[in-house]
């Protein structure tokens, strides 16, 4: 029975130094007007990559190319994006970003059908 309450003891141990631990990284000490000193956690900046940022400014980007379809027409548009070709190595990456996909076509239907 003994051992059992040591090694009870022991994981309750190892549980409360894994909590300070964690605090002593993440949290500071917050004296309230009280005076009561309040673990608060730290305001951690986010890592990694933006994906919800990302996919919204695809979205975007696409309606926008979609919107200015539906507004000059296709041929206008076609036209446009050509004369983009023939310009400088910035004038190209632009023509390609801005040349009619599927997924363009489609949102330029759509607004075409609202107008």
């Amino acid at each position: 029975m003994s051992d059992a309450n040591y090694a009870r003891f022991n994981q309750r141990l190892n549980e409360i130094e894994s909590r300070h631990s964690a605090r002593a990284s993440g949290f500071v000490r917050l004296v309230e007007r009280n005076g009561i000193l309040t673990p608060v956690e730290k305001a951690r900046g986010r890592r990694g990559l933006p994906v919800r940022g990302i996919v919204l400014s695809l979205l975007a980007f696409l309606v926008f190319k979609g919107f200015l379809m539906a507004h000059l027409g296709a041929l206008t548009y076609v036209d446009r994006v050509a004369a983009l070709e023939a310009g400088n190595v910035v004038e190209q990456m632009g023509a390609w970003a801005m040349r009619a996909d599927p997924v363009t076509l489609f949102i330029a239907q759509q607004i075409g059908s609202l107008f």
